[in-house]
């Protein structure tokens, strides 16, 4: 008996032989395929492997979107001791086959996937089952499986030969979007049943291949030159409905590059195509307005006034006019390239990301608040407080870069066309454009502390200044009240509670100082670095508040709108933020109103409110497509129309009713 079973078990091994050793090798007509994998894989380290597929001349085998016919290869990696990646495919060619376009290889192909070893791992076990289609006219199936057990050591170890296809295949596999010499201008619906993409860069038209083969044909569009690159027109599969966004990989044949959810429907940044001379006088005379948001025109008059007191003659004048304007600049410096730096890096921001973080926030809520107090005379801080906030000579520089900390995130006239092309223009133009806005901010002080002739229209100094000053408090509560609704959009309710627990808690430790002695003022300054550490440390982000409820308007879906587009129904976005001074006036005055709503009513319009109160990518992108990167911004769509029409910051009433008049008719 023993012996049968011995004859039996060598049977199998030798019939089978994948039971007794590795396999990491398969075939079928036409193909060869085997594993890519190093001899040794290193610990703790992320290693890219693949699957060589040797095809006979003339034959081909398919990328991820075939085409209009064939079908992708098919990879079921399993391991119990290592974590592996999706499938990444080298950009493909165009394969004209009879009347069919396929997008896949003809000749050899290495497929790759990443593979990491999990912790302690001593061997790392793979099964794998492959399926393939190859074809030349006609196409023949196959399959194969594959085994192999790779140790685990200190360093990898690789054949050579093995590294190089590895290595060889890695050059075309597509890169991120933000390392593209093209970008994305817009993708819209075009006549005969088209979808046509907007490229913008130079240099030669790159290859264009769709990723959603069920949307769009594989046949090689045709394009044509625009001003600021190159526009392709893509055949739509018929009887398929239109999605939000789709993607595409773009190639220069060496190299290729992935453009992910390219929203459908958006219009074209026509602010890139300004000069840029036009661009720096909008951002210079959006940034002189600016002086006029509520929590800043105190700062500045106070500042100022305070100087004028301090008989500080020209030359001190001059300094500290130049140290604000030096602060303005850095500041606006640091946040431009802040903002170019992680758009380099591929993330989707806008202008005002600082003000999209609850701590952040909470920070310039005690600010404000110890300033608001100080200006009342609540309580004198030495002259430390009023050095960043302005009453005396000094601290001018700190002046600048709170000055626009809290002005700069909402944009008000002039300021939107010149940050939406910030957002797509070079590096060097966008920070040109971003000094611009400092330049404008800090003007109007610089030239009073500049010009002698225009110091002596102002009031002589004298004991109103202290009425003035503590006057000017009360717009810096106003300030603190509006940052706590912000931070109760951006926290919650405890966000708001937890705020004006820390406001009373500083309150108290001012009071409890003032009461004399070392000891009294020990304890207050103890317990209000306490409550600053315990209330920093307990917020924590909440879910966005839903607009359900909020009369007619509904909260932002990329497919809704494209849906209701697509049904002729006119469409009105509201894109809004919390902390944006602006849209909130806009919505009491314009947007809330009776009048609006029922206009809105009457002519079914749906009215999205696109609320970028924290950072939201799905709408950072969807404002980057309309060629702007800050908020307020009004995108109105004419029932049939192909692109958005933008509304100015400021709105008005008469401005909704011409929507209607131009796309009525009406008069």
């Amino acid at each position: 008996m023993r012996l049968i079973k011995g004859f039996t078990l060598l049977f199998f091994l030798c019939v089978f032989p994948t039971l007794c050793a590795a396999q990491t090798e398969a075939s079928g007509d036409h193909v060869r395929v085997r594993l890519l994998a190093p001899e040794q894989l290193a610990a703790g380290q992320t290693h890219t492997l693949g699957f060589y597929f040797e095809v006979d001349p003339h034959w081909h085998v398919y990328w991820r979107n075939a085409g209009d016919s064939g079908a992708a290869p098919k990879f079921n990696i399993r391991s119990d001791s290592a974590s592996t990646g999706d499938i990444q495919w080298p950009f493909p060619t165009r394969l004209p086959v009879e009347h069919l376009t396929n997008l896949g290889y003809e000749g050899n192909v290495a497929y790759l996937f990443e593979l990491t070893p999990k912790a302690d791992a001593k061997t790392i076990a793979l099964n794998i089952d492959l399926e393939w289609l190859v074809c030349k006219i006609d196409c023949i199936p196959g399959f194969g499986s594959m085994t192999t057990e790779l140790p685990v050591g200190s360093e990898a170890s690789w054949n050579a030969e093995d590294k190089a296809l590895i290595e060889q295949w890695q050059a075309r596999i597509p890169q991120a979007a933000a390392n593209s010499p093209w970008q994305a201008e817009s993708l819209l619906t075009g006549a005969d049943n088209t979808l046509q993409l907007s490229l913008n860069g130079s240099g030669e038209a790159p290859e264009v291949f769709p990723l959603d083969g069920a949307l769009l044909a594989a046949a090689s569009p045709e394009h044509s030159s625009t001003e600021n690159g190159y526009r392709y027109t893509f055949k739509r599969q018929p009887g398929v409905d239109l999605p939000a966004h789709t993607g595409f990989v773009i190639s220069d044949g060496e190299q290729a590059w992935q453009l992910d959810n390219v929203p459908l429907g958006s219009a074209p940044p026509a602010q890139a195509n300004q000069p840029l001379w036009l661009l720096l006088v909008a951002a210079f005379v959006g940034g002189v307005i600016l002086n006029l948001m509520p929590c800043v025109f105190p700062v500045l008059s106070i500042k100022l006034f305070g100087l004028i007191n301090s008989g500080a003659g020209a030359s001190a004048r001059t300094r500290e006019g130049l140290l604000y304007s030096a602060g303005v600049l850095a500041t606006f410096a640091a946040l431009g390239a802040l903002l170019l730096a992680l758009r380099a890096g591929g993330a989707a921001i806008g202008w005002g990301f600082q003000l999209q973080s609850a701590p952040v926030v909470l920070g310039l809520i005690v600010l404000f608040w110890l300033m608001a107090l100080a200006f009342s005379g609540v309580f004198e801080f030495g002259h430390r407080l009023m050095q960043m906030a302005g009453s005396a000579s000094g601290g001018s520089f700190v002046t600048g870069v709170l000055a626009v900390f809290v002005a700069a995130p909402c944009t008000g006239p002039f300021m939107g066309a010149a940050l939406g092309a910030a957002a797509v223009l070079p590096a060097a133009s966008a920070m040109a454009i971003f000094l611009g806005l400092g330049a404008g901010l800090a003007a109007p002080f610089l030239l009073l502390t500049l010009s002698p002739a225009l110091l002596a229209r102002l009031p002589r100094p004298g004991p109103w200044m202290d009425t003035l000053r503590q006057l000017f408090a009360f717009p810096l509560y106003a300030t603190v009240i509006w940052l706590l609704w912000v931070l109760g959009q951006l926290a919650g309710e405890s966000g708001w509670l937890l705020g004006s627990s820390l406001l009373l808690t500083l309150a108290f430790c001012l009071w409890l100082g003032g009461k004399g002695g070392k000891l009294w003022r020990l304890v207050a300054w103890v317990l209000a670095l306490a409550a600053l550490v315990v209330t920093f440390a307990r917020l924590a982000p909440s879910e966005p508040a839903t607009t359900a409820g909020d009369g007619i308007w509904q909260g932002y879906n990329a497919e809704l709108i494209q849906q209701a587009r697509a049904d002729g129904q006119a469409v009105f976005i509201d894109y809004t933020a919390a902390w944006c001074i602006t849209c909130q006036v806009n919505k009491k005055l314009v947007l809330n109103t009776e009048h609006t709503t029922e206009l809105f009513k009457q002519h079914n319009v749906l009215a999205i409110r696109a609320d970028w109160t924290r950072h939201d990518p799905a709408i950072t992108q969807a404002l980057s497509q309309l060629g702007r990167n800050s908020v307020p911004v009004y995108a109105w769509y004419a029932p049939g129309a192909e692109s958005a029409q933008l509304l100015p910051q400021i709105l008005q009433e008469r401005m909704i009713n011409d929507l209607f008049k131009t796309s009525t008719g009406d008069q």
